[in-house]
């Protein structure tokens, strides 16, 4: 038997789980939750790029020797706080004007953040979700029709799942009573105190994909029929997308741990950020029907069958959530790290050296998305119950990169 170690808030679990020798001694790495123990999307892809008509899953191809490499150095100057005074923010969706919606995990809700005055407007309460946890209502993103449906999309812990619904957002009705009665697009996918996913976004093929978790169940991870440890690329009504790698299921990639970040770059290869445990957290470029390894790998070096990581950190440093593509670099949040990462990219590799920013600047950072060009916008998550929230926290960020 080898011993496992599970990190959650703060304790530490002993697993017991039987491994032969022979892969015992090929495993680069074992061990529990950087996740978060110490510690959104736009309509037109997570890039900004206008969404094609097609429904073939974007390239994954490793990119031309063409294409343009980022400077190995960039920048990060805070612009703005933009709002102050969030509860458990966790999900971000920019609006078609200028605006943000904000999903709080706690509280159930989703509030609208005027990007000038930092008014915030709350559409109303989510029912059915139940947060315990690393659960509650996380990612939102926009249905690709937003300006003709206006429906909300969100994933959330219900009290026997995961899920996601939608929600048609009526902004001329009163505060508070804006969010239509959630339909329910996706359910099933496992649930837990720990390790449940929740990014979602709608991708440049306008399919929704979803980041989900183990649930602390780490054989759920290879198990291709479960909903557990995955990424799940289905239609805007839930059904498994045209072009999955596997026939008749919502699975795109398997052998992940607890998914929290998805984005798209300039030619539409998608990238993702995952906890690691106790050794490696992950940046990943994926491939539709790869095996990313948890549990019989984590970080780079797993063997042959596994799909190696772009970048990875020790869980320190990182605890990654959001990520978001801009000026050439994926841009990743850390949660027990306290950072911003930069990732310079050329096609599927990382073209330099991870580079931090705004260490221990403003605490648990959960959630970067796009705000078009060099700008991001950046969620802080200082009141979640893991970090140490000054008097105006939760707020959001506007920066400049590069």
């Amino acid at each position: 038997m080898t011993r496992r170690t599970r990190r959650v808030e703060g304790t530490k679990i002993v697993q017991r789980r039987a491994v032969p020798a022979v892969l015992a001694a090929a495993l680069l790495l074992t061990a529990g939750c950087s996740s978060d123990s110490s510690g959104g999307a736009d309509p037109s892809g997570a890039d900004g790029s206008s969404s094609p008509a097609s429904t073939a899953a974007p390239s994954s191809s490793a990119g031309s020797p063409t294409e343009e490499t980022p400077p190995a150095k960039g920048s990060v100057k805070v612009l703005r706080t933009v709002a102050t005074g969030l509860d458990s923010p966790w999900g971000l969706a920019p609006l078609p004007g200028g605006d943000l919606l904000v999903s709080s995990r706690d509280e159930a809700t989703i509030t609208r953040v005027d990007t000038e005055s930092g008014k915030k407007t709350e559409l109303g309460e989510v029912p059915g979700v139940s947060p315990s946890g690393e659960g509650g209502l996380l990612g939102i993103a926009l249905s690709p029709a937003f300006a003709s449906d206006h429906l909300v999309y969100a994933y959330f812990t219900s009290a026997s799942d995961n899920r996601v619904v939608r929600m048609l957002y009526d902004e001329k009705k009163p505060a508070g009573e804006q969010l239509g009665a959630p339909d329910t697009v996706f359910r099933g996918i496992p649930k837990g105190v720990i390790h449940n996913g929740g990014r979602i976004a709608f991708g440049p093929d306008k399919m929704l994909y979803a980041g989900t978790g183990e649930s602390g169940d780490t054989g759920l991870s290879q198990d291709k029929k479960s909903l557990g440890g995955k990424i799940l690329r289905m239609t805007p009504d839930g059904e498994p997308a045209p072009g999955n790698p596997f026939p008749d299921s919502p699975v795109y990639s398997y052998g992940h741990r607890n998914v929290q970040g998805l984005a798209w770059d300039g030619r539409q290869r998608l990238f993702a950020s995952e906890f690691g445990q106790d050794t490696w957290d992950e940046l990943n470029a994926i491939k539709p029907g790869d095996n990313y390894g948890w549990p019989e790998a984590e970080g780079k070096g797993g063997g042959p069958g596994f799909h190696d990581p772009v970048a990875q950190w020790r869980t320190d440093d990182a605890s990654p959530s959001g990520i978001a593509y801009a000026e050439g670099s994926v841009w990743m949040a850390g949660l027990r790290g306290e950072r911003l990462w930069r990732i310079p990219l050329k096609g599927t590799e990382a073209a330099a050296d991870p580079q931090a920013f705004l260490e221990g600047e403003y605490g648990r950072l959960r959630t970067v998305a796009p705000a078009g060009g060099d700008r991001l916008w950046l969620v802080t998550s200082n009141t979640d119950g893991r970090g140490d929230p000054k008097g105006d926290d939760d707020r959001i960020l506007e920066l400049r990169v590069k």
